[in-house]
Parts: structure tokens; sequence; C-alpha cells
């Protein structure tokens, strides 16, 4: 859990706070910070209030989206903080093309995970 520099909020386009999550998924907070800690999510304090909030696209279907709990244990096997995560899951691609994040969510994990896995290279 960390903070978030403007730049990498930017590039979110939008965020959802730990109980609207809960709700989704229909569990207790509890689990949606437990889904944190295990490195299921990535969630940065965000605002004013510095709230834990999770990027949006991360959820779909009243589930985590496939394939992102193994992209991020990539990622975080190959060095990057959490801001550095966000930064390249949501910065555009134009050879997926979009963002790896939309690459996910539309069910093309195995290209996804073959580029973060390029990375440790």
């Amino acid at each position: 859990m960390t903070e978030i520099d403007a730049k990498i909020d930017a590039l979110v386009p939008a965020w959802l706070n730990l109980p609207d999550i809960a709700e989704m998924l229909g569990v207790e907070v509890t689990r949606v910070r437990q889904l944190v800690k295990e490195g299921q999510l990535i969630a940065v304090r965000r605002g004013e209030r510095r709230v834990l909030q999770v990027p949006a696209e991360f959820l779909g279907d009243g589930k985590v989206i496939k394939g992102l709990a193994g992209t991020l244990t990539l990622l975080r096997d190959d060095g990057f903080s959490d801001e550095e995560m966000l930064e390249w899951l949501f910065t555009p691609d134009p050879t997926l093309p979009g963002t790896p994040a939309q690459a996910l969510r539309e069910n093309r994990g195995t290209e996804v995970k073959r580029r973060a896995q390029a990375l440790a290279v």
C-alpha cells in the first residue's frame, strides 16, 4: 500500500475504495484487505483523506479479473514497486493494443504475462 503520484493517478481511469470492492465481490472488507496483503490487488492511498483505493479495472463480473494476480507476482518478482506496476499496467502499448490492464480484462492474459516475463530479461 503506497502513495501514488499524479502521473500514475492520471493513467488510471477509475478507482474504487475497499468497501465498494467488498460489496462487488460479496465479501467483508477484511477479505479485500487480505487480497491486497497477499498481492492479488494493488491498493494506494489517494485524495485528501488518503483513502485506500484500487483501480476499478482490476474487477469485473463480481471478481478480480483473471490473470491479474499472476501478472502482479511476475512484476513483483522482477522488482517492480506498486507504483511501477500500476504505471506498466495502465500505460498504453500500441502493440497490444491498449493497456496491459485492458488486455487482462479482455482475457488476453497470456500475452500480458509473456510481456511481463520479458521485462526481467
